[in-house]
């Protein structure tokens, strides 16, 4: 069994008669599918399985005939599952520097002080995540960063690639030179490269970022588009899905038609809260019940801050929800901690989270 999960809860030789079996408090049901965090794993109408636990999740009433749906770990001995984890998505910011100030996000407001991860901390963290190496599908140098600033940005990708993790890098591409580029093929690639480009339009790129960096940021795109950097590479088109938005768009997906990227169209959304433009709940969520924000922050995920902090999720512009420090923790430590435990008990309406929890104002928050 992989390092980077924990089973779910079984109860040794005891019978299935003899223990209370509850449906597992992380699953995330709904009305076509069951997806269970932990495992990674997802339930359809097509799996055999699938009535059977329908059927238990409406009534719990009568134990499953299918042994699987325990050994699965679709339905638990009942007990406390919070300490698990399956970790599969890691954001390492190794400094704070951003050299944009967009519209959608935080830094456009209220930059961060300078902070930067010193090597010592880097390169044990890298090697603690070789444990996580089976389950992990990225490992991203990107929080409200351009991870291309750092001067050591290669030689971070360099590390991971000898760790044999999945790289994966978010990016205004306003850093991303040819020569960035050269290295990476060399040495790479990465798993997965996604650039924000927001429009093609110069006046309105530096409106909307706050830099005059479209000229840069095109000649750095066209230079990688037809060369294989990553093994996924897409961009994202952020708008606020009104006519510019539509245009924008297309005029980017014709662009880059046939190359390498595969273009996308999302929606900016207001950072649970924290700004005023983009996507929001109509009112604060009552009964919290998961997290689909890239599957599920809390079971999924771990961010990692510049000075070594872990937060609930990357929507913590200010962290406020610190779940463990790497200066005087282990990751294996902070994943089954009594913070990060905690969190996964409010975040999925296990224990009943404070008021202004965080996840109460997230278009990410799963509720019943």
């Amino acid at each position: 069994m992989s390092t980077s999960e924990t089973s779910p809860s079984r109860s040794g030789s005891a019978s299935r008669e003899q223990k209370r079996l509850v449906p597992n408090p992380f699953l995330h049901v709904d009305s076509n599918r069951i997806y269970n965090p932990l495992t990674d794993r997802t339930l359809t109408a097509a799996d055999p399985a699938w009535a059977e636990l329908r059927s238990f999740l409406d009534s719990s009433s009568q134990i499953p005939a299918d042994p699987s749906l325990e050994s699965d770990g679709w339905i638990v001995a009942e007990g406390d599952l919070s300490r698990q984890h399956r970790l599969k998505v890691v954001s390492l910011e190794t400094m704070t520097a951003c050299n944009q100030k967009c519209y959608f996000c935080p830094v456009s407001l209220q930059p961060r002080e300078d902070a930067t991860m010193a090597a010592e901390l880097f390169t044990r963290i890298v090697a603690e995540l070789g444990r996580y190496r089976s389950t992990l599908e990225g490992v991203f140098l990107q929080s409200y960063n351009e991870p291309t600033l750092d001067r050591r940005f290669v030689e971070h990708c360099r590390a991971l690639f000898e760790a044999k993790l999945p790289v994966a890098v978010l990016s205004n591409g306003s850093g991303f030179t040819p020569a960035k580029v050269d290295a990476l093929l060399e040495d790479g690639p990465l798993r997965y490269l996604c650039i924000n480009l927001s429009t093609l339009d110069r006046e309105r790129y530096r409106q909307e970022r706050g830099e005059d960096h479209l000229n840069g940021v095109l000649r750095n795109l066209d230079y990688m588009k037809n060369r294989a950097v990553a093994e996924e590479m897409r961009i994202v088109v952020l708008g606020k899905g009104d006519d510019d938005h539509d245009r924008d768009f297309a005029a980017i997906r014709e662009r880059f038609a046939g190359s390498r990227f595969a273009v996308d169209r999302h929606l900016v959304m207001d950072r649970a809260g924290w700004l005023d433009v983009g996507l929001r709940p109509p009112q604060p969520h009552v009964r919290l019940a998961g997290c689909d924000n890239l599957g599920s922050r809390p079971l999924q995920h771990l961010h990692i801050t510049p000075t070594g902090k872990c937060v609930l999720c990357c929507e913590d512009y200010d962290e406020n929800y610190v779940v463990g420090d790497l200066t005087s923790a282990t990751i294996s430590e902070v994943l089954a901690g009594d913070d990060l435990s905690r969190m996964r008990r409010w975040t999925y309406g296990i224990e009943e989270a404070p008021d202004d929890f965080i996840c109460r104002n997230c278009v990410f928050a799963r509720t019943r």
